[in-house]
């Protein structure tokens, strides 16, 4: 994961590169987002997790001053973000889900395009084109049509595009939404590359892996309101930080039973036939003495199950309902 906290601050921001406070915004009695804040320091990927409609695209507008808010305001490297704000806007890479290419364009040429409308020229574009190219691996594509690429491809370039002139932060808007598998892990590969690097990242998906595998904070929308945020383990913690162990089998299961519940791990026993749910804490540990008590309880075990609780179990803790209901 990435080291944001080593990394310097970007000059005039303190420590932040992206503020966001208090966003709102309606369309007529619709309320898309609700008093919604975060920040993002420099070399951080932040994550905005939430379904389709959860208010993803709303915020990220008006973070990149393509609307305005309500109420509210955004800031990047400490200039005030708004629809008729440019100096903020340079120091952006936005790739919306939408794709923004030339179809009849090659991928160097897209990119060439792109890289002059941002300012760069001579020997400094020809140098990020081919940087680009071998980032998001299409530098072995480079000369065909665009309209020929996959539609994983198209994504690739798309980002190249946002990446061009080296943003100070990157929004990626579920840049991974209709791409193949193989696409898909060359995007997140690409992805967890920035930070390294230095930029900040703000990504918005509904895939709980994604967030989980690339994020150093995330936070969970839904119905515009941000339900909360923070790293995987704090996110985790809101759902009581318990596991949960399955175990099957035969033999004298109720005396089995009894005995791990007397363990100290153990906070919770529900015998079913044949099977003991337990929940408990820190589920690695716990197995070992778990299945010991079991076996000498006179329980023979067929399978032994652990689950351990994820992004969509805190979504689901949070708003009673399935990421991706």
């Amino acid at each position: 994961m990435t080291q944001a906290a080593q990394q310097a601050p970007v000059a005039g921001t303190g420590q932040d590169v992206l503020v966001v406070d208090g966003l709102v915004r309606r369309f007529g009695d619709l309320t898309a987002v609700s008093d919604v804040s975060f920040r993002i320091a420099p070399g951080e990927t932040y994550g905005l997790l939430g379904p389709n409609g959860a208010g993803k695209t709303t915020t990220i507008s008006m973070i990149a001053g393509l609307i305005a808010a309500d109420k509210g305001s955004v800031t990047v490297v400490g200039e005030t973000m708004g629809p008729s704000k440019v100096i903020p806007k340079r120091h952006l890479g936005l790739v919306p889900q939408d794709l923004a290419i030339y179809p009849d364009l090659s991928a160097r040429e897209n990119l060439n395009f792109f890289g002059k409308l941002q300012g760069l020229t001579g020997g400094d574009l020809k140098k990020r084109v081919a940087e680009v190219l071998e980032l998001t691996g299409l530098t072995d594509r480079a000369k065909g049509p665009t309209k020929d690429f996959s539609g994983g491809m198209k994504r690739r370039l798309n980002i190249g595009i946002g990446l061009l002139h080296q943003p100070t932060l990157l929004i990626l808007d579920e840049p991974t939404v209709g791409v193949d598998p193989q696409s898909r892990n060359q995007i997140l590969e690409s992805v967890e590359s920035l930070s390294v690097e230095g930029m900040a990242v703000l990504y918005t998906t509904h895939y709980m892996e994604e967030a989980e595998r690339l994020c150093d904070r995330i936070g969970i929308i839904d119905s515009g309101v941000l339900q909360a945020e923070g790293t995987r383990d704090e996110l985790i913690q809101l759902t009581g930080g318990v596991d949960h162990i399955q175990l099957s089998g035969s033999g004298d299961t109720t005396a089995a039973a009894e005995a791990i519940r007397a363990l100290p791990s153990v906070a919770r026993v529900d015998a079913e036939r044949g099977r003991l749910q337990l929940t408990v804490h820190d589920a690695p540990r716990a197995v070992a003495p778990i299945v010991t008590t079991a076996t000498s309880a006179g329980m023979q075990l067929s399978d032994v199950q652990i689950t351990r609780p994820n992004l969509e179990s805190v979504f689901l803790h949070l708003t009673g309902k399935a990421l991706r209901d």
